[in-house]
């Protein structure tokens, strides 16, 4: 039976540095995240839901600017330099050929709850809602050290009003993590956190990869609108002032043609119109009788007599059954 040697860790090393340099050679997109309080079986969910078109790194932040600084120097490519500002704390890189929003927003459905641990940073507001508890008289302790205001409810301890427990960016207190513990309450949640993206050379922030296309043409038409109205205010010609320009002039020469006999061809027809306006009177003909477009039907002849109407008074109305 052989025995299987485990690697050494030169090794390891080498095999890391191998693969990062595949992945910088291979891929031009990459997000950077934070991986905070994330466990082994979470990743091992994010990488399975990213399978196929991305691949999830991981490792020491000196590892990876060793091997980005030396891929740079062997193969020219400077652009990956701009990755070594962004290896900062506990962070990973995600290699993609996908759409960057589809994949951050897979990389963000991975979540999960945690308990809140003694000394850790609360990330988000924790309150405490009103209502039973079900926890006994005798646990009204945890409540009183709190200033959390109660009330004994069918044998248990009730909240009476909303409670702000821990504050976020506040240290994690022993009393509040075994109040929250009691209370069968999770309040946190983690994932991957996407912070930075990086494009073909260019960073920039994951809050980009939320503007839509209406996005951009509404901030497009409102630029284009700014540069216009100062193009017009300065008198100076621009490709987003020449409409309005050539308007303008259009109207102080239909002006002047208006006001004298001078004329060309795109006044004629208002002149025309200003001297007699019944000229562009457009006749609405007269609404068809219904009977003249049955083209089928019987036509009345013209011995026939049409019938007299019954009148009311002369002829009593039968009902239904009659």
């Amino acid at each position: 039976m052989a025995v299987k040697v485990k690697p050494s860790r030169i090794q390891k090393k080498a095999s890391y540095d191998r693969k990062l340099r595949g992945f910088l050679e291979e891929y031009s997109k990459i997000l950077i995240v934070t991986a905070d309080n994330v466990g082994s079986t979470q990743f091992q969910s994010i990488r399975k839901g990213l399978r196929g078109n991305s691949e999830v790194l991981m490792g020491k932040n000196t590892m990876m600017k060793r091997t980005i600084k030396l891929f740079a120097e062997q193969t020219g490519n400077d652009a990956v330099l701009n990755l070594l500002p962004l290896l900062v704390g506990n962070v990973g890189l995600i290699f993609t050929k996908g759409e960057l929003k589809e994949v951050a927003k897979e990389v963000g459905q991975y979540k999960v709850g945690a308990p809140a641990r003694v000394g850790l940073v609360a990330p988000i507001d924790v309150v405490v809602p009103p209502g039973n508890t079900g926890l006994d008289p005798s646990q009204t302790s945890f409540f009183q050290a709190l200033n959390i205001p109660t009330k004994i409810s069918k044998a248990s301890v009730e909240i009476i009003t909303p409670v702000e427990l821990i504050k976020k960016g506040n240290k994690v207190g022993s009393s509040e993590a075994a109040l929250l513990s009691k209370l069968g309450i999770r309040p946190f949640s983690y994932s991957l956190i996407v912070v930075s993206v990086y494009e073909n050379g260019s960073v920039f922030s994951p809050d980009v990869l939320d503007i839509t296309e209406d996005d951009l043409v509404i901030k497009f038409a409102g630029s284009l609108a700014i540069v216009a109205s100062l193009s017009l205010g300065i008198s100076y010609p621009t490709l987003a002032a020449a409409p309005h320009m050539f308007m303008n002039a259009y109207k102080n020469v239909l002006g002047v043609a208006v006001s004298t006999d001078y004329s060309f061809p795109q006044a004629e027809n208002v002149k025309e119109y200003l001297k007699d306006p019944s000229k562009f009177v457009v006749l609405i003909p007269p609404p068809v009788a219904a009977s003249a477009d049955l083209g089928s039907g019987p036509t009345a002849s013209k011995d026939e007599k049409p019938a007299e109407e019954s009148s009311d008074d002369d002829e009593p109305m039968l009902g239904l059954f009659d």
